[in-house]
């Protein structure tokens, strides 16, 4: 199982930059914006769909037929794809991969990704977490160096001089620590806590997604008219204070419509006024030739934070999991008080998102005349 989710994630760390690459040299700079819009709309539906039909599966099934229905699906995505899609081209880049930056830049992320993930079971003064983080930062530090210096890099680190670019990126970042780390926080409520079946936890937390996907495509326009770092600023407000109010609703007895239900919804907007924001502030300004090489920096950014947003989450919530532990063992009523540890996680990542917010708007500088015409110069392949 562990080397099929390996394989699975070479394939799945491909698939956004190469969306988004494929998506965006179809559209001038100025429209490319609502492009991923639209494309952030589709996939906040994909993802108020996966839920609740994985929920159905397994308590129909079982887990394994989560990995076979992805198998039609990528069927059809190569036939069509292959028929109606256009692929542009760098004339410029080089044919070769850079294997050393390679070997320097694949295991450094993966050893950071593993001390931030494991540190809520080993601790973070663990000798293990602290072996693999030190040996993750050192391996990144020689993977810039060796981007510094080749021709062909597998960085290209002049991306860091693009204001835009270093703003979404390190606002990616923190945004996906408080998004992954809300998400396991709520999905282990309402699991845990209140004891919803995994078709009813999908069920119930489908109205943040859908929200997202309504919003995703109008949210594009709005950011071409108001700016990228204004409407993500609204969105951290409403994740920020959406996250809040859990913290004074949720009880340990369920009432879904009134303590779940409305935060749900917004923080769905919230999501869908940052997901696609970011997404194209990180992207829509480059060269066509950039598209990917962007895509790709800003995918590693936002899965560093989720990593460090689902170790978080596991920690701050930890000492309330084993009240509830001991509660359910000992037959002693669960109080609020109990669950403390849970509330202070949600307050740490509403926090979060609004940091991210805060971020963009100081950083965020919008591209000059120059960059908008380099943007717009694209070639396509026959």
């Amino acid at each position: 199982l562990v080397a099929a989710r390996i394989i699975q994630a070479i394939g799945g760390a491909q698939l956004t930059p190469a969306s988004i690459a494929l998506v965006l040299p179809e559209f001038p700079a100025e429209k490319r914006t609502v492009a991923i819009g639209i494309w952030g709309a589709v996939g906040g539906l994909a993802a108020a769909a996966g839920p609740t039909f994985g929920g159905l599966l397994v308590d129909w099934l079982n887990w394994r037929a989560l990995f076979f229905i992805n198998v039609p699906f990528c069927v059809f995505t190569l036939i069509v794809g292959n028929r109606i899609l256009h692929e542009s081209k760098d004339p410029n880049a080089s044919k070769s991969v850079d294997m050393i930056g390679t070997a320097l830049g694949f295991p450094g992320v993966a050893l950071v990704t593993l001390a931030i993930t494991q540190s809520s079971e080993w601790g973070w003064g663990d000798d293990r977490t602290m072996i693999a983080l030190a040996l993750g930062l050192v391996l990144l530090a020689l993977f810039v160096q060796r981007c510094r210096t080749v021709s062909n890099p597998l960085l290209d680190l002049s991306l860091f001089k693009l204001p835009f670019v270093v703003a979404s990126n390190i606002s990616g970042l923190f945004f996906s620590v408080g998004f992954l780390g809300m998400w396991l926080l709520n999905t282990q409520w309402i699991q845990a806590i209140w004891e919803y079946s995994p078709t009813r936890s999908g069920l119930a937390t489908a109205p943040g997604p859908i929200m997202a996907a309504v919003l995703a495509a109008p949210m594009g326009r709005l950011a071409v008219k108001w700016g990228h770092a204004r409407v993500l600023l609204l969105g951290s407000v409403l994740l920020s204070f959406g996250t809040f109010m859990l913290t004074i609703t949720m009880t340990p007895t369920p009432n879904y419509l009134g303590d779940y239900l409305p935060w749900m919804i917004i923080t769905g907007a919230g999501v869908g006024c940052s997901i696609s924001t970011l997404s194209s502030s990180a992207n829509a300004f480059l060269p066509p030739s950039r598209f990917a090489m962007g895509s790709a920096l800003n995918t590693t950014a936002r899965q560093i934070g989720s990593a460090l947003g689902a170790a978080l989450a596991a920690s701050l919530a930890a000492p309330a999991m084993v009240n509830f532990a001991m509660s359910q063992k000992t037959g002693t009523e669960l109080t609020e008080g109990m669950l403390s540890s849970f509330y202070n996680a949600w307050r740490f990542m509403a926090a979060v998102y609004l940091f991210a917010g805060i971020i963009m708007i100081v950083l965020f500088r919008k591209p000059t005349e120059e960059q908008m015409a380099a943007a717009n110069e694209v070639e396509f392949v026959d």
